[in-house]
């Protein structure tokens, strides 16, 4: 929001009927409580009516979570009574808040939000402004959480160039705990860096040279992917969905899926290697 929103309009001096106390806030002492205190720390301004149960709910556990921090202080500004605060923050509706440093919108979320999603939005806030203002502190930091030894003896192994070891320590992880995600990551990095210290480095030479072998292509693929060309890797298999059929393809296409599980599958390469997979088989 920075630089979209002008408040130079809501400055003015205070007049005597201003709310007294707490985190209410009003036209009459914006620049104050809001503009001026948000050179020093975060202002987060909370937007809401009275009519809205969604905005007392999340007024209250602002309320709550700003008691717990002395890096951020909170406003309320009950909207209807205060229109030109929301006309200037642009407000399409309620609850509507708005985070505001050095006297510039910073980020802001609109309805009613469950309270991890306002701590995590809050926590974002703080971190984008440490070290910038000067009432907000340096953090304690992540906690440090001690390494599971049976992840620590498998990559001791990898580094040791112990592939087998390796492999087994993770899949022994797994058995445990199938679902262990960074487990089967681990395992499928492992099981490609096996397979690629056998290759001929002049693999990928000899695929161009005869691109019906489907064994020199797959591990070129392989070559292109550890030299680190996924694009290369991914068009050369591409093209042989295209060109073989039957159990060739099959295997073709297998070989990519398990290239793709190398990378988050949210990678843009990655999607977009799966569009022109799809593109080829069908």
């Amino acid at each position: 929001m920075s630089g979209a929103v002008d408040l130079s309009s809501l400055k003015q001096p205070p007049v005597t009927d201003a709310p007294a106390g707490g985190h209410a806030v009003s036209e009459a002492d914006f620049e104050a409580k809001v503009l001026r205190r948000s050179t020093e720390v975060p202002v987060v301004v909370a937007l809401y009516s009275q009519r809205s149960p969604g905005s007392i709910e999340l007024v209250s556990l602002l309320e709550q979570l700003v008691g717990e921090s002395d890096d951020w202080e909170l406003a309320t500004i009950e909207a209807e009574a205060n229109m030109r605060i929301a006309q200037a923050f642009g407000v399409q509706g309620i609850p509507t808040v708005i985070a505001v440093a050095a006297g510039q919108p910073l980020a802001d979320f609109t309805g009613n939000q469950p309270e991890a999603q306002v701590r995590q939005w809050l926590a974002a806030v703080l971190d984008a402004v440490r070290g910038k203002l000067p009432g907000v502190g340096e953090g304690e930091g992540e906690p440090e959480v001690p390494e599971d030894p049976r992840f620590v003896a498998a990559e001791e192994a990898l580094e040791r160039g112990d592939f087998d070891t390796a492999e087994a320590a993770y899949k022994a992880i797994l058995n445990a705990e199938p679902a262990n995600g960074e487990a089967k990551a681990a395992l499928r990095q492992v099981q490609f860096i096996s397979r690629v210290q056998n290759l001929d480095p002049a693999g990928i030479a000899k695929a161009d040279a005869d691109p019906s072998d489907l064994d020199a292509a797959l591990a070129a693929a392989d070559l292109e992917m550890f030299n680190q060309e996924p694009q290369a890797a991914f068009d050369r298999l591409i093209g042989q969905v295209k060109r073989t059929a039957g159990d060739d393809r099959t295997r073709v296409r297998t070989h990519l899926l398990e290239l793709f599980e190398l990378f988050d599958p949210a990678e843009p390469i990655v999607m977009a290697a799966r569009r022109k997979l799809a593109a080829a088989l069908y």
